[in-house]
Formats: C-alpha cells, structure tokens, sequence
C-alpha cells in the first residue's frame, strides 16, 4: 500500500485494530486484518468478520479540533473512495453506516483517548448469504460490484480518510457538511429515530446541524438529534 507518511501493518487475525491502536496511543498508524475476534461497531454491537469475508481496518491520526462530527467526515471519505472504485450506488446512514440500495455495506467505529482519534472501517468484502438470514435484514457486499483487490481498497479508502481529515482540520464539519447530506440514503424522507433514553422520535429527514446532529422535521417543529439509532426495518424471516 502506498501511504507515505503512515505505518502500515497487516495482521491475520487480531481482537479489534481499533482497540489495538488506541493501547499502543501512536497516529499515524494504519492496522489491517484479515480476521477480527471482538470487532465492535457503534453502542458496543458485535461486527460480524470471518476470514476474508470483510475488510477491517483502523487508522490512528491526531486531531487538533473538536471532533464532533468526525463520524460523519470518516463515512464522506469512505462513500467518496468507494464511488471511485465503481461502487456508485453507496450512500450513508446517519450517522456511521454505508448503504448500497438500502443493504448496509459497512460501518465506521470513531473512538477517541485524548488528541488520538482511532477510525476503525468495516467493510463486507464477500456476499455471505448465511449472515444475512440469521440477521433477518440485507447486507450488501463489494463483489456485488466490483472486483478490487483488499489492499487496493484500503488504500484508496485511507487515501480518501487523510484529505478528509485536512479538509476538517481547517474548517470543521462544515467543509463536508453539504456533501454528507447529497450522501444521505433517507434525505427527505420518514424516519424514525430510536433516542439514548429509549424514546423513538419520528420526522422527515432535513440534513445535519452545524455539530454533526440528524436535523428532523416533527411536528413540533425542526429538532436536532445528537445521539440515537434510525430503526430500519428488518426483513421478514423467510418461508420454508
């Protein structure tokens, strides 16, 4: 992988990169694994990533801003890569998740200790039918699409993260606002959005706010949600 300026390590089989990477507190770092044991995704949910199946990955850099919103530059980066490589259809869910066609792709787990932020990406790298009936919903994979290589991949996708980032550095969230919400799967339309304290809050999608927050028209007017999970239905548990 050409990454000047980044360490790039490659590993068979790991518990999680991101929580490698955030005991080892260096940026600058770029972790790879064919396998990981204890992936984790957003709210401590388990990532699902047998060998060779997906490509996860972590990227340790140092940010020098509030991170608010880094989530959502992190999954700019990824759609953005992703669309060169021939992944046209990829749109993002807020606030971490990749979609093609309404089957979730991938995620994006941000963990932060200090300056040090750790962007852990998870990917389906192989269509695995199995997976998808004992999650009761679509998952959508790369060779669905293209035929890339792993490394390539991650490459073009760390690429993508660092002129991200540079663009964040210097003006925040709003240099990548406007593109996340011509991203966004559910612009416009009727959601409803599980809150942390177990409330679900329904309203058409109306782009973010100016720190990253899922802006919803209720009626009750436009509200912000800064923390919570848009329920997706799940697919119906087929016939025998």
């Amino acid at each position: 992988m050409d990454l000047p300026g980044i360490e790039v390590r490659k590993v068979e089989r790991c518990a999680s990169t991101n929580a490698v990477l955030l005991a080892e507190g260096k940026p600058n770092v770029l972790l790879a694994a064919d396998e990981q044991t204890a992936g984790r995704g957003r709210r401590g949910r388990r990532w699902h990533s047998a060998p060779g199946a997906g490509i996860t990955f972590s990227l340790a850099v140092e940010v020098k801003r509030a991170m608010t919103g880094l989530s959502l530059v992190a999954g700019v980066a990824a759609a953005r890569a992703l669309r060169v490589l021939g992944v046209e259809q990829v749109a993002l869910k807020w606030p971490n998740d990749l979609l093609v066609d309404g089957a979730k792709l991938g995620g994006i787990l941000v963990e932060t200790r200090g300056r040090l932020a750790v962007i852990g990406i998870g990917i389906n790298y192989r269509r695995d039918p199995a997976l998808e009936t004992r999650l009761r919903r679509p998952l959508a994979a790369l060779d669905q699409f293209i035929r890339v290589e792993r490394d390539r991949v991650i490459e073009r996708i760390a690429t993508s993260l660092r002129e991200a980032l540079a663009a964040f550095a210097e003006h925040g969230l709003e240099a990548l606002r406007a593109e996340w919400e011509q991203l966004h799967a559910h612009a416009g339309k009727r959601l409803r959005v599980r809150l942390a304290d177990g409330r679900v809050l329904t309203g058409i999608a109306h782009g973010l706010d100016g720190d990253g927050g899922l802006r919803l028209q209720t009626r009750a007017g436009l509200r912000a949600v800064k923390s919570g999970t848009v329920l997706i239905g799940k697919m119906r548990a087929r016939q025998a």
